[in-house]
């Protein structure tokens, strides 16, 4: 794997711009999402027959994985400290309850693998980073499944599922089609726009310290994206500030 070391660091903007207000906008951010998110999958779940017209759903199921990616991003950001930064308890709470949301992940265990990312990325230590020798999306896809594959967890999900239903009186067909179909989606949209692409090792070979790089995209069309995740330089740059902020810090280093 070749590597082209950066002649210098790019300015980035100072601590001031990132961490300005970002408490008290971090917990709201983090809190809407979380609430949407909730709202929907319960009305999702309440529609009738007659109201599933094939767009509408197609409509349903985009919509709701963009709200799963949400959760993950908040839970994300909670493992770098950034929902809640002044309340340590307070943001590994809403870390952990995200990812149970999510998916019935461990947050402890995340927060490890994904500092290990950051640590060493783009590299054999890396858990996110392909197997060294299949580095298509789709081998490195199911690479990157495999390293967060528990049995446990599997399980705990179908008990869930099979609880919702017998106990809740949700069809199944709801829960496939707003509650699982949309989570698996949304590890597609995470890991293409997330890993993939920022990680994948450029033509003339990685450019920085990171081994990262950066997607800009309009405003709207990076958020539906990944939550602004196309700037991932900066978010390695810059691993406290929280994803909403990161095109200030892109604008911020263009400018510079």
């Amino acid at each position: 794997m070749s590597t082209t070391l950066p002649l210098r660091n790019d300015p980035l903007p100072t601590t001031s711009l990132v961490l300005a207000g970002s408490s008290r906008r971090g917990l709201l951010i983090a809190s809407l999402i979380m609430a949407t998110w909730a709202v929907s999958l319960a009305a999702l779940l309440r529609t009738s027959p007659s109201e599933r017209q094939p767009i509408w759903m197609i409509l349903a199921v985009c919509w709701q994985a963009l709200l799963y990616t949400g959760l993950f991003v908040t839970a994300h950001d909670a493992m770098h400290g950034a929902v809640a930064p002044h309340h340590p308890k307070l943001n590994r709470f809403i870390g952990t309850l995200v990812l149970l949301l999510y998916g019935l992940f461990s947050y402890k265990q995340l927060f490890k693998t994904h500092w290990q990312h950051h640590h060493h990325p783009a590299s054999p230590l890396d858990p996110d980073f392909h197997d060294g020798t299949h580095k298509n999306p789709f081998a490195w896809y199911f690479h990157f499944l495999q390293r967060y594959w528990s049995w446990r967890r599997l399980l705990a999900l179908i008990a869930s599922f099979h609880a919702m239903h017998l106990l809740l009186h949700v069809p199944e067909s709801k829960l496939l089609m707003f509650w699982i179909v949309p989570s698996l989606f949304s590890s597609v949209q995470l890991f293409y726009f997330g890993t993939y692409l920022p990680h994948r090792e450029p033509a003339g070979g990685y450019q920085n310290t990171f081994f990262a790089q950066s997607t800009p995209r309009p405003l709207l069309l990076s958020l539906l994206a990944c939550y602004h995740f196309g700037y991932h330089y900066e978010h390695h740059a810059y691993p406290h500030a929280p994803w909403w902020q990161l095109p200030a810090i892109a604008n911020h280093r263009v400018a510079d």
